[in-house]
């Protein structure tokens, strides 16, 4: 299977993971304007390289990864898939409702594959959260949270293109879309109607700036305290704290919050049901998931059960090595995907719901 990529950035180490020549797996061409990007392609695969994505739409390709900027995943999805080539589309799906259903119809009209990088419905944790509720172990959900502590928020979205609303539309979308897909994911249901608040706490103070046409490469190298970032992106008008209500389809009420000026990562689940509720603390290898299922009248610390995420090879606990193989065994008519377009579209339409709603006095807002 020959396989382009667009997009040599951050997430290269995903389609990586995808040349196994010892499989007959092979990268063999790839777009990006960015010649440093291209060079590393060559030098990894072998393969073509070429400045401009539509130069790969007449190669023999069986699949491509489109791992371009946001706002551009609406154009080159839909060109791909209209020159009958299966598309790995990274998250989000898009940055409107609008462009996510260009997507979704293009494909149907077409008939070519969209498979969405949902990456997260991967995660050990993830699953095993999932199959507590399966299990019936909390009994029927009714209830949800999550919190999620962005320690590297200012170096990973605040001196690039993620800070400008107008390739991102805001965090609660572009960052918050992973969790949206898993909180639905979980309930069972997806969000009809939300409510939110946020701001631009702290990043939007900073006077030292990029020109504009410039980014400053992501970089991990944890900046502290927040305020002390420099220089930030040109535009920044994307807020750094943001908290939201969600009313779901089935009568699940959840509830999420973020915040990218945290001194330390955290990403934590509690889901509660009619007889139990489970929560996880961390969320890569070592992690424990416990589950409360009897009565007690004080909080038991433990648990009454407990699940320790085994280690995991790769990126994201080996989330990304599964969603490489379930990609190509979709491609391959061997798997049926644990992720799904519709999913990645109603965590957008979430998002984009969310974002409207605390910009606009935190009025409750329908989503489409």
């Amino acid at each position: 299977m020959n396989f382009g990529v667009v997009g040599w950035g951050l997430r290269k180490q995903l389609p990586k993971l995808a040349h196994q020549p010892e499989r007959g797996w092979h990268l063999t061409a790839l777009a990006d304007p960015n010649g440093e990007a291209r060079d590393d392609f060559a030098a990894f695969t072998g393969g073509t390289t070429v400045a401009d994505y539509r130069g790969l739409l007449e190669h023999k390709l069986d699949g491509a990864f489109i791992l371009s900027p946001d706002w551009l995943h609406v154009e080159h999805a839909v060109a791909f898939l209209e020159a009958g080539i299966p598309v790995y589309l990274e998250k989000p799906m898009a940055i409107t409702v609008a462009d996510c259903d260009t997507i979704l119809a293009a494909a149907e009209r077409t008939g070519t594959k969209l498979y969405l990088g949902h990456n997260m419905r991967h995660f050990p944790v993830v699953q095993t959260l999932r199959d507590f509720i399966q299990s019936g172990a909390i009994g029927k959900v009714q209830t949800a949270w999550c919190r999620h502590f962005v320690s590297y928020g200012g170096e990973a979205y605040y001196r690039d293109w993620h800070a400008d609303r107008s390739r991102s539309t805001g965090l609660l979308l572009q960052k918050g879309s992973h969790d949206l897909d898993v909180l639905h994911w979980l309930c069972g249901g997806y969000s009809k109607r939300v409510t939110a608040m946020g701001r631009l706490a702290v990043y939007g103070d900073q006077t030292e700036r990029l020109p504009e046409g410039e980014n400053y490469p992501v970089a991990f190298e944890r900046t502290w305290p927040p305020r002390s970032l420099k220089p930030v992106y040109h535009t920044v008008d994307v807020e750094d704290v943001n908290v939201m209500l969600m009313e779901m389809d089935n009568g699940v009420l959840a509830t999420y919050q973020q915040c990218h000026f945290t001194p330390d990562a955290w990403r934590n689940y509690t889901i509660i049901g009619d007889e139990g509720r489970i929560e996880n603390f961390g969320d890569g290898p070592g992690a424990v998931v416990r589950l409360w299922n009897q009565n007690h009248h004080a909080y038991r610390e433990n648990g009454d059960m407990e699940l320790v995420i085994p280690e995991a090879e790769g990126p994201h606990a080996g989330a990304d090595h599964r969603i490489i193989e379930e990609f190509v065994g979709y491609l391959e008519d061997r798997v049926v995907p644990i992720t799904s377009p519709w999913a990645a579209r109603m965590a957008v339409a979430t998002g984009v719901a969310a974002t409207e709603s605390l910009r606009h006095g935190s009025v409750p807002v329908d989503v489409s």
